[in-house]
């Protein structure tokens, strides 16, 4: 027992430094017990999403401590504002504070098995050819793999190399736009047309521009490829550059795929109907979603706990993300939504490594060194 509390101890202690420097306050107060104490609370009710007592922590092997002393311990953290203590009910829950400081400064970072890692690269590696399907198994496997509802934001098409434009007429006026890539990948849009353009110009105007543009990014041919060829292009210069900019505006778009938004039926927090429909609303909408994981693109990692995300109906959810990239630069995004009680640790080591496994697909499709 003595050798396991010291063990503990001291994996505590090399942590408290930082806690008590990091948010001073209430944090500054946690002593090596309480953290302990702490911890093992939320370890705890992440695995059965039950209150905690006293007795329950004690008879861990690595605490030593009686369940009196735990008790008071557990009183002190809850006026601290890091345990809630549901109804009548004698055992505590984490605050989204204790969360916040679990997954900053206390967690352990979690490691994939063999078989987990396998499963990964062997889904991931079945859909090389074609970009779309890359994202769509992404976050099948990402949901299957955490058991979590799971959000890949697609990045823009406009980052990618162009194989072939089609103008296509719809009606006097409008045009069906199609953009496709040098990965596959297809999208299309329906864009206004210059008054000069005649709806038989459009074939030919097609062909002109996927003979000029092609192998170039839809984001550098407005800005850079076609001014060079604006002579070659001669005086439908002007509505050339005029329908690439609404395509490229068009396609740049960000498209989010999401899988499993059903998981979150799994687990007790969202045994209520009305809240169970409001979170499915919100998924569905993909509005919200989209604008969170935009956001996060610019950031390596993040973690939204509780109220901490914006929209009411996800604040009894967090958001955990990680970037993706492309020749080394960030282009979109994937994260997994669950409750508050989610296993932070293995999740964030699943994203850390389906970013980097999708980052290394991307690179080698897309063509980037």
């Amino acid at each position: 027992m003595e050798d396991a509390n010291e063990k503990s101890i001291t994996r505590i202690d090399s942590k408290i430094g930082s806690v008590e420097s990091a948010a001073g306050g209430s944090n500054a107060l946690l002593d090596i017990r309480k953290m302990r104490i702490l911890e093992a609370i939320i370890d705890d009710y992440i695995l059965t999403a039950s209150p905690v007592g006293s007795r329950t922590i004690s008879k861990r092997s690595d605490m030593g401590l009686s369940p009196a002393t735990i008790r008071n311990e557990m009183s002190d953290l809850t006026e601290l504002g890091f345990l809630e203590q549901p109804h009548t009910s004698a055992g505590r829950v984490p605050s989204e504070k204790a969360y916040r400081l679990y997954v900053n400064r206390l967690m352990d970072s979690a490691q994939l098995t063999d078989d987990e890692m396998e499963y990964i690269r062997r889904h991931l590696d079945n859909r090389v050819s074609e970009v779309n399907a890359v994202f769509r198994e992404t976050a099948k496997v990402l949901s299957e793999v955490t058991n979590y509802t799971s959000v890949v934001l697609v990045p823009q098409l406009s980052s990618m190399r162009i194989r072939r434009i089609s103008l296509i007429p719809v009606s006097e006026g409008t045009a069906l736009a199609v953009v496709v890539t040098n990965t596959g990948v297809a999208k299309n849009s329906t864009i206004s047309i210059p008054d000069s353009i005649r709806p038989e110009d459009l074939d030919k105007i097609s062909r002109m521009m996927t003979e000029k543009l092609e192998g170039h990014r839809l984001s550098d041919a407005v800005c850079t490829v076609l001014p060079m060829l604006r002579s070659e292009i001669g005086e439908q210069a002007d509505a050339v550059a005029d329908m690439l900019t609404k395509i490229e505006k068009s396609m740049s778009e960000q498209d989010v795929e999401v899988v499993g938004a059903t998981n979150i039926l799994d687990y007790p927090e969202y045994s209520d109907v009305s809240k169970a429909r409001s979170f499915l609303a919100q998924v569905e909408d993909g509005e919200y979603l989209r604008e969170v994981m935009s956001d996060a693109s610019d950031v390596e990692m993040s973690v939204r706990i509780g109220t901490e995300n914006s929209n009411p109906d996800m604040q009894d959810c967090s958001v955990v993300t990680v970037t993706y990239k492309a020749g080394g630069k960030n282009i979109g995004s994937l994260g997994v939504i669950g409750p508050t009680r989610m296993d932070y640790g293995k999740v964030m080591a699943v994203l850390k490594y389906m970013s980097k496994s999708l980052s290394d697909i991307l690179s080698k499709m897309l063509g980037d060194k």
